[in-house]
């Protein structure tokens, strides 16, 4: 088996191994994908952020600041460590920031879905761009205010990929009292198809048996628009 070298000038510190090189289920995005983004470690999730293969790197970073060392290191201290340069000192600090402005925000502050439209205007202004179809959760609490919105599919929509473990996942993760489903049709042409009453049925279904409830299937169109599935008695009882 030919032995693997590094480009000119560089060697591999001792014990060091690259994304690349572990098995495909074991790389943190796989495992992001297929068992959620809280199965990862702090590590994976770190080395992640830095968009970088060397895992050793975010290993380096916890052991000299810890979880909470990274949150009040400033980014020049952050340059200290090997491999960090200002533009990955700068992703640390500003994605650690994003999560404690989130914990910070009341809960009276998030939005609350009341219609068909306001979902639909929460998500119009980047799904109705979007070149293919997309499958996405609007997750709510027991009050309808918006917990999350989570992307399951990408690409045609029909009963034989869409299956509904994969759209109540995210939901019994949160906790979400309840959800609305967004999927949406590239072109202008929003009117609802038999597959998009099919899956409509299956999700309906299968939120009665986990008692999370389904308010709505929403079809944006490309650009302007949307039909409501449940204002169309389309999948819904």
């Amino acid at each position: 088996m030919e032995q693997m070298t590094m480009p000119w000038g560089q060697e591999r510190p001792h014990g060091q191994m690259l994304l690349r090189e572990l098995p495909a289920t074991e790389r943190p995005t796989a495992r992001l994908w297929d068992n959620g983004v809280s199965a990862l470690s702090t590590a994976e999730l770190l080395t992640m952020l830095i968009r970088t293969g060397d895992a050793a790197l975010a290993h380096r970073l916890l052991a000299r600041f810890g979880l909470e060392g990274l949150l009040k290191a400033t980014p020049a201290e952050l340059c200290t460590v090997e491999g960090i340069g200002p533009a990955r000192a700068g992703q640390i600090k500003a994605a650690l920031e994003l999560g404690q402005r989130l914990l910070a925000t009341p809960l009276e502050e998030r939005p609350q879905i009341k219609s068909p439209a306001d979902a639909a205007s929460l998500l119009m202004p980047e799904m109705g761009l979007l070149e293919q179809e997309e499958l996405r959760v609007v997750l709510l609490d027991t009050r309808n205010r918006l917990l999350t919105v989570h992307t399951v599919y990408k690409g045609n929509l029909n009963t034989a990929i869409v299956r509904t473990a994969e759209i109540f996942r995210p939901a019994i993760k949160a906790n979400a009292a309840a959800i609305i489903v967004v999927h949406n049709h590239p072109s202008t042409d929003r009117t609802p198809s038999p597959q998009d009453v099919a899956v409509t049925e299956q999700i309906v279904q299968t939120g009665e048996l986990l008692g999370i409830q389904v308010l709505d299937h929403l079809i944006l169109g490309g650009g302007q628009g949307f039909v409501s599935m449940r204002e169309r008695s389309l999948g819904f009882n």
